[in-house]
């Protein structure tokens, strides 16, 4: 049994999606759901699917081993990142190499690093009048954004198109690719 551990900051639609993408898989699960935001909607979505969710703070992710000795018992073969906006720590990166994987909202190395997130992300792309945007799913190393790239999928940006369009079809690119890139790693 392949183990998928997700983190998430905000509203986890793509948790909830990789959640029911892998429900009553027999070789895939995603076994807990962990985020920096003890109020994100990705809990209460969690709670409905009856994923095991827990919360942390800064000092269980940075300054102890609390997050790490988490991972290190629920034993997981991929750490997915959904909309995890913290810096990943170099302990971890380092206790699983290759095995922490973020998604995007842009054709990295475009539109990437701190603080190049969600809206940030759509609203450069559409103040740049950029023609074409999409979802870059990359490894995650101790930059923001720079991992090697494992995946990207386009999306055309009209001039009409405003910030909230673009993420939109964002979404959709993140909902139909996401789960599928995590499958195939898996089965790699």
């Amino acid at each position: 049994m392949k183990r998928i551990v997700i983190f998430a900051s905000g509203s986890g639609t793509n948790a909830e999606n990789l959640i029911k993408f892998f429900h009553n898989r027999e070789n895939v699960s995603v076994i807990q759901v962990l985020t920096n935001n003890p109020h994100a909607k990705v809990i209460e979505r969690c709670n409905k699917l009856k994923t095991s969710c827990l919360s942390f703070n800064r000092t269980a992710f940075y300054k102890t081993s609390h997050v790490l000795d988490i991972l290190k018992n629920t034993n997981p073969d991929l750490i997915v990142l959904a909309g995890f906006l913290w810096k990943f720590p170099e302990n971890i990166l380092n206790a699983f190499p290759n095995k922490v994987i973020n998604v995007h909202p842009a054709l990295l190395p475009k539109y990437g690093g701190k603080g190049m997130y969600g809206m940030h992300v759509h609203n450069a792309v559409v103040g740049n009048k950029e023609t074409e945007t999409g979802i870059t799913i990359h490894y995650v190393n101790e930059h923001y954004d720079e991992g090697a790239i494992i995946f990207q999928a386009k999306c055309d940006v009209l001039t009409l198109d405003t910030a909230e369009d673009v993420a939109a079809k964002i979404h959709e690119l993140e909902m139909e690719h996401f789960p599928e890139v995590v499958e195939k790693l898996l089965n790699s």
